[in-house]
């Protein structure tokens, strides 16, 4: 997953393969110095072998010396030779993000494109979203995973508030509003993914349940008071951050539901909630990623 929002109509790419401990600290250093909204970087797993990918996605054309510079700092001079760059002709991009997505099962829940929608089934709750400049269609394994988590919560208890952190196209909102056809508070930080957000709640007939808006984190007044269902589908180190805030916001035996996170940043993650009060209630990993359920306690 990409640290930071992937750039709407991202205009160019870097890719570098290198080993983990590298590749974690060439996208680290990357995710530090560049605007979120304007850069976003990973660091991934060949086919669980020892070679690392890191992509990095422009909104602008880099100063590629000024890139380099960063990567040897962050690794070596060798390593930031290696470093290619190349341009993305915005169609492409969508293209490429239309591409082979079939309907997605999650539960009751099915997302969708807009071509599948004979393909529901009666009893179905349909969420219909585009792969376009903005990510999270289902198909990955964080938003599967929240999704399904979801599902089973919401067949055991019947939340009165929930609240999305980090939104970014709406699908965890969407469906969390059609399945409790009740108002679900959702922001996100890239103003882009806000307005995909809303686009897709009001194409979902989610408009009035579903109103999103650009918030750094918790910060906004759409997103105060106390929350029985916090979803938060981003990655390892806002996850981390945002803690505090988050634990604030959740009312007396409230549930989180987090992702964005690979196996191995999940005891971290545990260890920021554990000094909140919150322990692991159930976890569910695809792909490779991980979903965490967390209570107070673990109750």
């Amino acid at each position: 997953m990409l640290e930071g929002l992937p750039p709407n109509g991202a205009s160019h790419v870097l890719r570098l393969s290198t080993d983990e401990t590298r590749a974690r600290a060439v996208a680290d250093i990357i995710v530090e110095t560049f605007d979120p909204t304007e850069t976003a970087a990973g660091a991934f797993e060949v086919d669980d072998g020892p070679v690392w990918t890191v992509e990095v996605y422009f909104a602008e054309a880099p100063d590629e010396e000024t890139i380099r510079a960063l990567i040897e700092a962050a690794s070596d001079a060798e390593t930031a030779a290696r470093a290619e760059f190349a341009e993305i002709a915005k169609e492409d991009w969508v293209q490429k993000s239309l591409a082979g997505l079939e309907p997605v099962r999650a539960g009751r829940v099915v997302v969708h494109g807009f071509h599948d929608r004979d393909r529901l089934k009666p009893n179905d709750i349909g969420v219909e979203i585009e792969a376009a400049l903005a990510f999270g269609t289902g198909h990955h394994g964080t938003t599967l995973g929240c999704l399904k988590a979801l599902d089973r919560i919401l067949k055991r208890r019947r939340p009165r508030r929930v609240l999305d952190v980090g939104t970014g196209t709406g699908v965890l909102a969407i469906a969390a509003a059609k399945l409790l056809r009740q108002p679900v508070a959702c922001g996100d930080i890239d103003p882009v993914a806000v307005e995909t957000a809303r686009a897709n709640a009001v194409q979902n007939g989610a408009g009035p349940y579903v109103r999103p808006v650009v918030a750094v984190g918790l910060r906004h007044a759409a997103m105060t008071g106390r929350y029985d269902l916090i979803l938060a589908n981003i990655l390892a180190k806002p996850l981390r951050l945002l803690a505090p805030s988050i634990a604030a916001a959740a009312a007396p035996g409230a549930e989180l539901v987090l992702s964005g996170l690979l196996a191995k940043d999940v005891a971290g993650v545990l260890s920021a909630y554990a000094a909140q009060g919150f322990a692991l209630a159930e976890r569910g990993d695809i792909d490779g990623w991980a979903t965490l359920v967390l209570r107070r306690g673990g109750a």
